[in-house]
Parts: structure tokens; sequence; C-alpha cells
């Protein structure tokens, strides 16, 4: 189906409940381009070695920080000499997120959360699990920028940057056939995590909508998502994520109630047990959430024995 863009999807296995990244591949005339890379793995590095066997890679695009994009990226520039490109915003994020400064101020942030002593333990050494799997760092040689062009495979694409799912998130879209590929900030079937990661953007939920605005006013048709299969129809998939999160925006402030701690309203919200990673994403999401009711002056925050306590 994408043969005709001049892209080749790469699907990476994620040993998550999220269980895929679609990463591409597009020649070009002086060589090829990836976009993403996947987690530094080993069976992420096979499969890169068997699909770039022979290939003149020349330049790495990376759409986000995250793990499952970002990973890989340092590897594969240092196996082939390619110019990697990305957002300074995320490239920032990525050299902070994993740093020792900020894994060391991870336990006051679960404090504050209310998360128990022996559960914050475990979320912070999944974060640090993650360090083997996103070094070595690329040297990031060209950062993206809103408005800009970029030529990968048979076409030009405008990059459009989506601030949300992460600080930095870009989005490319053509506009002669009309397609967009939307990376994270889009996808078919399940809503992109939103989260406040305790730094960076304060409210990322916001951001978020706003991007979804941002692409509504491009009317994209056909959409290349990282996660999932390509769909038709933009537009109709932003109003249900809309409605998605307009419903469990109402949902967070119900599990407010008379009063409550970030992780009491995230045990409100999630109610299927979940994994030590699957439990990080859901306290970020709980207090993306919260905080974005807050800004909106829909509850308040104050600091109470130590921990955040939300209030109608």
């Amino acid at each position: 189906m994408l043969e005709e863009y001049g892209l080749k999807r790469i699907t990476l296995d994620l040993p998550f409940r999220l269980d895929h990244v679609n990463c591409f591949l597009a020649e070009g005339e002086q060589g090829w381009t990836v976009i993403d890379a996947g987690l530094h793995n080993q069976q992420t590095v096979n499969r890169w070695e068997t699909e770039l066997s022979r290939k003149n890679v020349t330049d790495i695009i990376v759409t986000h920080y995250h793990p499952d994009h970002f990973g890989y990226a340092g590897g594969l520039q240092a196996k082939h000499n390619a110019r990697v490109s990305m957002s300074e915003i995320d490239y920032d994020a990525a050299k902070n997120a994993w740093n020792q400064a900020f894994l060391d101020e991870l336990s006051g942030n679960y404090l504050l959360a209310d998360i128990p002593d022996d559960q914050a333990k475990q979320m912070q050494a999944n974060t640090e699990d993650f360090i083997s799997r996103i070094t070595p760092y690329p040297e990031v040689n060209h950062f993206l920028e809103d408005g800009a062009i970029l030529s990968f495979g048979k076409h030009d694409y405008e990059v459009i940057s989506t601030p949300g799912h992460s600080d930095g998130l870009i989005t490319f879209y053509n506009k002669e056939k009309d397609m967009l590929l939307s990376t994270d900030h889009i996808l078919p079937k399940i809503t992109p995590n939103i989260s406040y990661w305790f730094h960076g953007e304060p409210n990322p939920l916001a951001r978020y909508l706003e991007s979804l605005d941002k692409i509504e006013k491009v009317e994209a048709d056909f959409v290349i998502p990282s996660h999932g299969d390509p769909f038709h129809g933009a537009n109709d998939r932003i109003e249900e994520i809309k409605s998605h999160h307009d419903e469990r925006l109402q949902q967070t402030l119900e599990s407010i109630g008379n009063g409550n701690t970030v992780y009491s309203v995230c045990q409100s919200l999630f109610r299927k047990e979940l994994t030590v990673h699957e439990m990080r994403f859901a306290v970020g999401e709980t207090l993306a959430h919260l905080e974005y009711l807050r800004y909106k002056g829909e509850c308040e925050r104050e600091l109470r024995y130590g921990k955040y306590w939300y209030s109608l």
C-alpha cells in the first residue's frame, strides 16, 4: 500500500502490551532515509541489519524522543555515519529524561503523587532499565522546525509540530497526496498517551488538544501512524479522540470527589491490573488530566503532608 509513496513500513516488535512500532524506510536520490529506529535491543539490531544490508543510509529522522522511536538512532548513526534530524525540544528532552539528576528526583516526585514506596521504587527502576535501550545517544546534526519541507521517498513533506504526546513531536504532511505521517499524534485504535512526566511542558493535554485542532485544519485523508495500520479520515478520528478526553476529564473530576491524591485518582481511572511500566504511564496520564483541569480553574491543588492534594 505504501510503495506508491516510496515508503516501506518496518514494523518492529516491542516487549509491551503495545507490542509494535512502525518505522519507515524511504529511498532518495543520494541514499536511504530511516524514519524512527525502535528500541536499542538485539532484536531491533538484527532486523535493521537485514533491512539495510547493502543500502547507503544517509539520513535518520526521529519523530520524537520516546524509546521506541529514538532508542536505536544512535546505534544506527554509528553504523552508517548518517545525519540525524529531530526537533530540538525532544533532543533536549531525551538528554534529560534518563540522566542521573532527573532519576534522582523521581522518588520525590512519586512521593508528591502519593505512590506507595515499594511501587515507586519499582517504577523508578523501570525508568532506569531503559537507559541501555536508548543509548548511545545520536549526534543530532539538524533540528526540524515547524513548516520546514523535507523530501523522502517520492514526495515532499511539510513538517508540522504537534506537541502533546511529547513536547517536540513532529508529523509530516504531503499536500499533493493528502497524506499524513501522523507518528504517535493520531492512532487508529488507541488514544496516544498524554502524560506529565514531572518535567517539560506543564500542561501537555492542552497542547495536545491544540495540536489536534491544528491537524484538523489540514483535513488529511490518508493517515499513516506509528502504531496500527494506515486509515482514511484524519478528522473523524480526531473527533473520536477529543470525545475520549472529554469523557476522561469528566471521570477525573468525579474521581477527585471531596479531595484526592494523584494516586487515588489514578486507581479510580485505571481499574484493570497494570504492569509497572503501564503504571508509570497511568500516573503520568492522570496527572496530565488533573493539571489540565487545574489550569482551567475547575480544580485546585495544594501541598498537604508532602503530597499533591486536588480538590474541586
